[in-house]
């Protein structure tokens, strides 16, 4: 039975064995295992396993034991495991047997204890796992919740603008129409006055007309008396005139008698000359009865004379009577015409009147209709203006409300940037801003075009951009995002209290970076000849000198020095230096060395330093440094930047009161432009230019791959820019880098490129910047970054 027993061990249970593998991790543990110490567990004090089995003694047996109250140590558990067999006899099998199963039992239950152990802690961890995915989904649903807050406020504050807007369009609307009823009104009375008095008039003018008329109706009275005393004196006349008409009738027949006698006594004288032919004898008789026919043919001619004169004299009568008759018939007719015009007149000035005293009626109507207008516009204007102050309190309220609220949110995101700037800097991130300058006149300005958009939700307004390449979206956020339209001046407030760290005796570093004709040297120096477009270095410098003129009642006082340099093809220029023009000639010049103390100051040797005392020394300067700067044309940009421009300010200060001393240092840095020689189409001298200044880049984006990475060695060296740059890249420097970007569809790829480069640099955490207040420097000599 023995035998059978001790057949039945695993051998890997002995008690010289090592720790299983499933213990060993438990054991192994310091952190664990340690910890298993004599202390209350739910209420009671553990025991330690060597007073439960013993080890000390003779094992007893544990058959019976409850392992769930027996607790282990470390050392109880390399006690348990290191147990060695008692050395009794040899050939004594059941008693080692039995020692054998005892050492079974209790690694038994130092499994179970180890098994419910890891089965709290998988219960535990499940827990913790559902807990942690409870509280991400409640803060989750509590953004979403957030959001639909804010978005309903921004609903509601919309709506309470157009509300606002609609009552204000309103009240407009309103009181144009009251002015317009006011106008209407005046205008009414005008014409009512108008109408009254030419009522008056009219009245003046009928009555004068009425007066006309008598005095008419009397003149035709008169007229029509006088016309019938003219007929009838006419009758008369045509009877007198028919009087004569027939005695002139009788007369001529008694003249025609008088003729035919006349002839009658011609053809008697014939025969009486031809009987006194015949009769001589009856000549006497004859002569005497031919003086008798004489005298009586004169008598009747004297006679005929008499008739015919009468009767050219009663002709000429009935030719003035006629002439009378006609002038009294166009008497007749005019007074008949001037009567007719009278009447028509009278008829006219009567419709007139009966018009006017009608239109008189209606004004007086509309006057009345027009009062109630007046009085119901009134009642309405008072409603309406107690509605509209009802309305206008409630405007004021939400314009409060609205302030408050913009108010908060400006202070909220004031206090944002400060937390984020302070964040920032106790991280020892370097800030990064991005510009996108506008589009170019000979660049596509179409939509469908249009690589870049920046969303504008509150969380992200304003730091984050979006660009689209080959229908793929790639985000990035930045400290601050710039859009083309904003100015040199909003640029510069975005910097101001970095520059003003400066004179507060920190090292100060912002470089401009991105691809040639993005814009870096606008965005530093700006366009010369414009005053509303400076760049950000002679704005910092304006600012620095306002600044220390409004210090110097407070017993400040500062000393100021300038150096200018560049890193053409990677030789160290100095842009101040009188010896220039021999260098640029071939002569060779001086050769400047860059070195670094142990107190983190850089300094370039024999490199000019000048001392400064106002922003207009200094604008001379930057304009001689620019145009002792290397520039030449490119197929990209006509007038690019073939080297890296640094501009070093070095601030000493000093307070008189308080014996107080800073040192800061302020460097501008205008970084030569990437490019690819298939687009610049650069050869010769300019080849080799591009070939340097990519070779710097590419040095200063290993820098920046090495700090991101947190590597021991990171290659400064590599280059004199990122040698120039250590102490602002891995020092105690507050840091700032412009990515300039274009927004050309041709250039979306090397866009891409510094925008992905730029989200390394602000994930690079270069140290927390230290402010310099040592006492008084004995060098002169300027010292960099």
């Amino acid at each position: 039975m023995v035998t059978k027993i001790h057949n039945q061990l695993p051998l890997s249970i002995s008690p010289t064995s090592p720790i299983p593998s499933k213990f060993r991790d438990f054991v192994g543990g310091n952190h664990y295992l340690e910890t298993m110490v004599e202390t209350p567990v739910n209420g009671r004090i553990r025991q330690a396993f060597t007073v439960v089995n013993g080890l000390t003694s003779t094992p007893p047996s544990i058959a019976g034991s409850d392992c769930g109250i027996i607790e282990f140590t470390r050392e109880d558990v390399e006690a348990l495991l290191n147990e060695k067999a008692k050395k009794k006899e040899r050939f004594n099998y059941k008693e080692r047997c039995e020692n054998m199963v005892d050492y079974i039992k209790r690694l038994k239950v130092c499994t179970r204890w180890f098994q419910d152990i890891e089965m709290s802690y998988s219960i535990e961890q499940e827990r913790l796992k559902n807990s942690l995915e409870m509280t991400q989904q409640k803060s989750v649903q509590i953004e979403l919740l957030l959001k639909i807050k804010e978005e309903e406020m921004n609903l509601i504050i919309t709506e309470m603008r157009k509300n606002c807007t609609s009552l204000q369009e309103k009240l407009i609307k309103e009181e144009v129409e009251k002015s317009a009823a006011v106008d209407s009104l005046i205008k009414e009375r005008e014409a009512r006055h108008d109408i009254e008095r030419s009522h008056t008039t009219l009245s003046e003018d009928i009555g004068k007309a009425q007066r006309e008329i008598q005095s008419a109706n009397q003149k035709i009275s008169s007229l029509n008396e006088m016309y019938k005393r003219l007929q009838e004196y006419i009758t008369s006349l045509q009877q007198y005139n028919g009087k004569l008409h027939t005695e002139l009738s009788s007369v001529e027949d008694e003249l025609k008698r008088v003729e035919k006698e006349k002839a009658s006594a011609m053809e008697n004288i014939a025969m009486l000359s031809a009987q006194l032919t015949l009769s001589i004898s009856s000549q006497e008789e004859a002569t005497k009865q031919k003086d008798d026919l004489a005298g009586e043919v004169a008598s009747l001619r004297g006679e005929l004379h008499q008739v015919r004169d009468d009767r050219d004299r009663r002709l000429s009568q009935a030719e003035t009577l006629n002439a009378d008759l006609m002038r009294l018939k166009e008497s007749r007719e005019n007074s008949c015409i001037e009567l007719d015009s009278l009447t028509l007149k009278a008829n006219e000035l009567e419709e007139k009147s009966s018009l006017k005293e009608n239109h008189i009626k209606t004004l007086q109507e509309q006057l009345a209709t027009a009062e109630k207008k007046l009085q119901v516009s009134d009642i309405s204007v008072f409603e309406t203006r107690t509605e509209f102050v009802g309305k206008q309190k409630l405007v004021d309220e939400l314009q409060r409300s609205l302030e408050d609220a913009e108010y908060k949110l400006i202070e909220g995101e004031r206090l944002r940037k400060k937390l984020h700037n302070t964040i920032l800097e106790l991280k020892g991130n370097i800030r990064v801003f991005c510009r996108v300058r506008p589009l170019l006149h000979d660049e596509s300005r179409s939509t469908e075009d249009k690589i870049f958009s920046y969303p504008t939700p509150m969380e992200a307004s304003g730091r984050q951009i979006d660009l689209a390449q080959n229908g793929q979206k790639h985000s990035f956020t930045f400290d601050k995002v710039f859009i083309p339209e904003v100015s040199q001046e909003e640029v510069f407030v975005e910097i101001s209290q970095l520059v003003q760290s400066a004179l507060d005796g920190y090292k100060v570093c912002i470089f401009a970076y991105g691809q040639t004709g993005s814009g870096k040297t606008y965005t530093m120096m700006g366009r010369p000849g414009h005053p509303e477009e400076k760049g950000l270095i002679p704005r910092s410098l304006e600012q620095i000198f306002q600044t220390k003129q409004s210090q110097q009642p407070q017993g400040w006082k500062y000393e100021m020095q300038v150096s200018m340099l560049e890193i053409y093809n990677e030789t160290v220029r100095d842009l101040m230096s009188t010896n220039r023009s021999s260098s640029e000639n071939g002569t060779p010049g001086k050769q400047y060395t860059i070195k670094h103390d142990a107190s983190g100051n850089t300094q370039v040797s024999d490199l000019t330093v000048v001392d400064v005392h106002s922003a207009k020394e200094v604008a001379f300067l930057l304009n001689q440094a620019a145009n002792s700067r290397s520039v030449g044309k490119t197929q990209m940009n006509e007038q690019s930047s073939r080297s890296h421009f640094v501009f070093t300010l070095r601030i000493c200060g000093v307070n008189e009161s308080t014996d107080q001393q800073v040192q800061g240092v302020l460097n501008l840095i205008d970084l030569a432009g990437s490019e690819r020689l298939s687009k610049s189409g650069s050869t010769g001298d300019r080849l080799k230019e591009t070939q340097a200044i990519n070779r710097s880049l590419s040095s200063l984006s290993d820098v920046i791959f090495a700090l991101a990475k947190k590597e021991d060695h990171v290659p400064f060296r590599n280059s004199k820019l990122t040698y120039l740059l250590q102490p602002c890249l891995g020092g105690d420097s507050k840091t700032l880098m412009f990515v300039n970007i274009s927004p050309d569809t041709s250039s979306v790829s090397e866009s891409l490129c510094s925008l992905r480069f730029a989200s390394r640099v602000n994930a690079c955490e270069i140290g927390t910047p230290r402010r310099q207040t040592n006492g008084r420097a004995t060098d002169s000599r300027l010292s960099y970054f």
